[in-house]
């Protein structure tokens, strides 16, 4: 018996000594967010176990909660979709892409943090994170215009669903400006998307206009001699990324007798960060890299 009770303490002494040799983090690229943007997070996983990991098979391998600044739970709509097995061996690291928004209630402006738990099946132990701190904030209402969603091929001459854009400017941590796109429904009740559309100099006002399809044009100066030119579909889908220049002219936005919207003016400048991506004939710039849900990489020392 006393045997027995000796493996049994020598089981769960590996165990815990496993576990502790295996750390999750929460990782952002950013600490503020605008309210309703998307709020993307990265779980990190580092193997220093020994063993190799078999992570990802079930839905409920890695869960996230998040909390207020005074401890309140932000209520969970929904599980943050996790599935899709891999293995990580020892000394490796792990991450896994996420986007918190959608399954979590709205947050006012304030402090919050995320708690990401990792459940290891095969030793039947849960691994907690500590928490990640950021920050929910308010940006300064520039602009708004309420417009019709046309119709798609085929559908009946009903009355329009009414939504309505939105050019917020939010101040990251008093050292740049940004500006988003805000799509809701008319009353403002009900959000469609927030996506920040690029940085902008402080003196920049950005120039607003939308075409016969309700696509959304904007321009605003991100440099001291750039220029950013975006189009935006009712959804607040990007279609359109661009960078000109200063030149003889400054750049601006022009309407034809067709109503179709350019930009005039100014140097169109191809850049790796134009949407569509531009052909490798036309420029120098590498594109950067598309994440993929799980990276592998070695564990750092």
């Amino acid at each position: 018996m006393k045997k027995s009770g000796l493996w049994l303490a020598c089981l769960f002494a590996g165990l815990g000594s496993a576990g502790a040799q295996v750390t999750v983090e929460v990782l952002q690229d950013q600490d503020q967010f605008l309210q309703g943007e998307a709020l993307l997070a990265k779980v990190r996983v580092t193997n220093r176990s020994g063993q190799i990991l078999h992570l990802g098979d079930t839905e409920d391998w890695v869960s996230f909660s998040v909390e207020s600044r005074e401890g309140a739970p932000v209520t969970k709509l929904g599980e943050v979709p996790v599935a899709g097995a891999f293995t990580l061996d020892s000394s490796k690291m792990g991450t896994k892409h996420v986007d918190l928004t959608p399954y979590f209630s709205a947050m006012p402006p304030g402090r919050y943090s995320i708690i990401a738990t990792v459940r290891i099946k095969e030793w039947d132990r849960q691994i907690t994170s500590a928490p990640r701190h950021f920050d929910v904030i308010e940006g300064t209402h520039l602009w708004e215009q309420e417009f019709g969603v046309p119709n798609s091929a085929g559908a009946t001459n009903s009355s329009p669903e009414v939504r309505k854009y939105i050019l917020q400017q939010a101040n990251y941590l008093k050292t740049h400006l940004q500006l988003y796109l805000r799509v809701t429904d008319s009353p403002g009740s009900k959000v469609f998307r927030v996506c920040p559309i690029g940085p902008m100099v402080s003196f920049s006002r950005p120039d607003p206009q939308m075409d016969r399809a309700s696509n959304l044009h904007v321009l605003f100066q991100n440099g001291p001699h750039s220029f950013s030119y975006t189009v935006f579909d009712p959804d607040g889908e990007l279609l359109t990324r661009q960078t000109y220049a200063l030149s003889s002219s400054r750049p601006h936005l022009r309407v034809d007798n067709d109503g179709k919207i350019s930009v005039a003016g100014g140097v169109r400048r191809v850049t790796a960060n134009d949407f569509p991506a531009p052909p490798p004939t036309e420029s120098k710039d590498t594109a950067p890299a598309t994440a993929h849900p799980e990276d592998t990489k070695p564990a750092k020392s």
